[in-house]
């Protein structure tokens, strides 16, 4: 759904990367089906801003969006937060209607009530995933006396090893972004026909630990369910891990 030339600026990369969680879907995946639905979008590529709390669209741009449009737009929300944003939302207006359109009006009203409560159901997902990361965090921090008496965690796993990142046509490459326990963000390119295994190969140096813990992955989007794990065969593309962002789990 989103522009690849757009997210290719590195001033673009560094706004979002610092100030926003980043979420790319395509149209045609279920995700993507839901996300057109809720939001009503007809048009693609299309970008939006969501408020992380509510789920409610604030800002969209639809087609290519230059770079630095991009920047200017995206600049008035970076003082505030979501709750900076419902403070400067003016407060709705009852709208006075006449006792034929009471019907039509009831019907509009409840399926703008369905509409909030998907919008709420978008974030409230999004939220679980953030959550459920941080809550794996603790409970591994828990558990690591109990784990240090296992001898079997000092045996390094059997990653193949990781080939040069891979430069070319973009229809080639896939961009794969990692949030790591930390919360720290790491991203590389990969090929399409690249085996899933290599992104246990990249990330096991790049976490404490990485090389004696067992770790898998999930997908940062509401309502994720799929695990990752490092016995699986699937391709990048057959995953469809393409640009996306995927959270690295302990165990």
């Amino acid at each position: 759904m989103l522009n690849r030339d757009t997210w290719g600026n590195e001033a673009v990369a560094q706004l979002i990367r610092s100030n926003f969680i980043f979420w790319q879907v395509y149209y045609d995946t279920s995700e993507g089906r839901k996300v057109c639905t809720y939001y009503h979008l007809v048009s693609m590529p299309a970008i939006l801003l969501i408020d992380p709390v509510t789920g409610q669209k604030v800002h969209a741009w639809n087609g290519m969006v230059h770079p630095d449009r991009l920047l200017e737009d995206l600049l008035p929300y970076l003082d505030k937060g979501p709750k900076g944003h419902h403070a400067a939302q003016p407060q709705k207006r009852p709208r006075k209607v006449d006792q034929e359109a009471s019907t039509g009006k009831q019907g509009k009203i409840a399926v703008e009530d369905e509409d909030e409560e998907l919008a709420r159901a978008i974030a409230a997902s999004l939220e679980v995933v953030i959550e459920a990361s941080d809550a794996s965090d603790d409970d591994m921090a828990e558990a690591e006396p109990e784990e240090e008496n296992e001898p079997s965690l000092n045996i390094k796993p059997d990653y193949p090893p990781l080939p040069e990142e891979p430069k070319g046509s973009r229809e080639l490459l896939c961009r794969v972004a990692i949030r790591l326990p930390n919360n720290q963000r790491i991203q590389r390119n990969f090929l399409h026909t690249d085996p899933i295994k290599l992104l246990w190969s990249f990330c096991a140096p790049q976490v404490e630990d990485g090389e004696k813990r067992a770790f898998h992955f999930v997908q940062a989007i509401p309502g994720a369910s799929q695990k990752l794990q490092f016995g699986s065969d699937l391709t990048f593309r057959k995953a469809g891990l393409a640009n996306s962002m995927i959270n690295l789990l302990w165990g």
